[in-house]
């Protein structure tokens, strides 16, 4: 492993000896500093994990090499890196770990009629846009519609501010939560949105506490999200938030701290405590290696090296094919689930509502499964004790 002073980390592991019609390059184009980085380096551990996995296995037809650069966090770049990767003989790249560079990234690889498969990108827009694109992550139609219902239908809410960021991943989600909460007789009181510039966001939240909502929808990446969370706590508000899958970093939900707790975010099924084989190859050598147990997005970068490593056996290693053997995948099945994908690139999976309790993402409808499973087990236990004559 090398990581030069570019940033850039290059991990080549070829068997000696091995025939060169069977080696096939694999590019990662992520950002790994900047702003993305909390998406970025997650994605980076996932990635390389599974791409070992591949390489240990005795029975894997091909040898692989795997070239990760680094964004940086700018789409710009992304594209350039992605061009160049390409021309220097990558099969398929992941990339596009946000809907700023993925959309930058997919005219690049129209261009060179190649595979660029996202383990995290999430808007709508993205839905279709090529049949060389893919994306291991729910798009964010699902997720907004699922939170928008849950928020109206299972905890009642009638009134809630929206407060995004004015950016493509940001107008996506909340777009989706407003139409499906609206459906179902919601009313939302006010769309604030702030510019995709860093500044001071306690103005914006001021005004929703003014508008004394029953809730408040937070569409933004991370850092804006922490901030909200805290400003809104900070202002002694005590209400319900909901968010997106942007907030579930485990070191972010850290900062954030007790004001995080009750916070409610869709994310894909995601149970790290699991007993699936699918699932501890993942948590047990992540934590071995990391000391941590892996979040949402390592996970996801797992399975999309994983995917990759699956269409090879699938269809080969013909590059104007590839997508072909992308298309062919049945019900595979990684650390986040089954995944096989539809005929715009989407993977077929549908979120989960979440709920942050003392610092850690807890399944809702598992909770309340497991809690009204407990009143039925003491119900059953009283009524035994009652027939006894106890």
């Amino acid at each position: 492993m090398m990581r030069t002073k570019l940033g850039v980390l290059v991990i080549v592991l070829a068997a000696f000896g091995c025939e060169q019609d069977k080696t096939v390059k694999i590019g990662a184009v992520l950002p790994l500093t900047g702003e993305a980085a909390i998406y970025g380096e997650p994605v980076r551990k996932g990635v390389e994990l599974a791409f070992e996995q591949l390489q240990a296995r005795e029975d894997y037809p091909y040898e692989l090499s795997l070239e990760i650069v680094d964004t940086e966090s700018d789409p710009e770049k992304g594209k350039e890196l992605l061009d160049q990767m390409y021309e220097s003989g990558a099969l398929a790249v992941i990339g596009g770990v946000t809907t700023a560079e993925a959309l930058e990234m997919v005219a690049i690889a129209d261009e060179h009629n190649q595979v660029l498969i996202s383990p995290s990108a999430s808007s709508p827009q993205l839905t279709g846009i090529s049949k060389y694109f893919y994306r291991v992550f729910p798009s964010d139609s699902r997720e907004g519609a699922t939170m928008g219902m849950f928020a109206n239908q299972k905890l009642e809410i009638k009134r809630v501010v929206i407060l995004a960021k004015e950016d493509l991943y940001a107008k996506g989600v909340q777009e989706v939560f407003k139409a499906e909460f609206e459906q179902f007789g919601g009313e939302v009181l006010e769309l604030i949105e702030f510019p995709s510039v860093p500044g001071d966001l306690s103005g914006l939240v001021e005004r929703v506490v003014t508008l004394k909502p029953d809730a408040v929808y937070l569409a933004a990446y991370a850092s804006d999200v922490a901030q909200m969370i805290t400003g809104l706590r900070d202002l002694g508000y005590t209400d319900t938030i909901f968010t997106t899958s942007a907030f579930a970093a485990p070191d972010i939900i850290e900062q954030v701290g007790k004001a995080a707790n009750g916070v409610y975010l869709t994310q894909a099924a995601f149970d790290t405590d699991s007993e699936d084989p699918h699932v501890q190859a993942l948590v047990t050598p992540y934590r071995e290696r990391y000391g941590a147990v892996p979040d949402l997005y390592a996970a996801h970068g797992y399975d999309t090296m994983l995917v990759l490593g699956q269409a090879l056996l699938e269809g080969g290693s013909i590059k104007t094919d590839f997508w072909k053997a992308i298309r062919a995948i049945r019900e595979f099945v990684g650390a986040t689930g089954t995944i096989q994908f539809d005929e715009r690139g989407d993977v077929q999976k549908f979120p989960r509502v979440y709920v942050v309790m003392n610092g850690t993402l807890v399944d809702y409808e598992a909770r309340v499964e497991a809690r009204r499973r407990k009143l039925l087990d003491e119900l059953r236990k009283l009524q035994q004790k009652q027939q006894s004559g106890g």
